[in-house]
């Protein structure tokens, strides 16, 4: 079964920083929170469900921040989708935590967490979605960090 291309982003933070995890396939890739819509899912749902699966996190005050992406599927995921499907829709949400919580992993799918200050977890991101998300939230600190060093 192909997978839908309509996925999620759900990028956690507490104050400055931002939870990123390790997936175990491909080595090395770190990201927020992220995963495809099963059928009949609604975006909602598929964000509640894949925080939860990849941390153990409950929603309590996530916010749907409106942000789309369109993009094409890259080579390495080409195969989980359906032949005559090019492009991805994400949606990105955000979950704020009063401090740093340690995340419950998944092994199969994750192999590690950080929690890093947001200009860190920018540029250790391997999605630029997560990347945008990361400056949509924190932009005017992080700008105004980097002028000052």
């Amino acid at each position: 079964m192909f997978k839908i291309p309509e996925s999620v982003l759900v990028m956690i933070y507490s104050g400055e920083q931002v939870l990123l995890l390790e997936r175990a396939w491909p080595e090395g890739f770190w990201q927020s929170v992220t995963g495809s819509l099963e059928p009949g899912e609604s975006w909602w749902d598929a964000a509640v469900r894949e925080l939860r699966e990849e941390t153990g996190f409950v929603a309590e005050n996530m916010v749907d921040t409106g942000v789309r992406n369109r993009f094409p599927i890259v080579p390495p995921w080409r195969e989980r989708y359906a032949p005559e499907v090019e492009f991805n829709e994400e949606r990105i949400f955000t979950l704020a935590l009063p401090a740093p919580d340690l995340p419950q992993l998944r092994p199969r799918e994750h192999v590690g967490y950080a929690w890093l200050p947001a200009a860190e977890a920018a540029r250790r991101t391997g999605s630029w979605t997560n990347r945008d998300a990361i400056y949509r939230h924190f932009g005017a600190r992080l700008d105004a960090r980097q002028a000052a060093s």
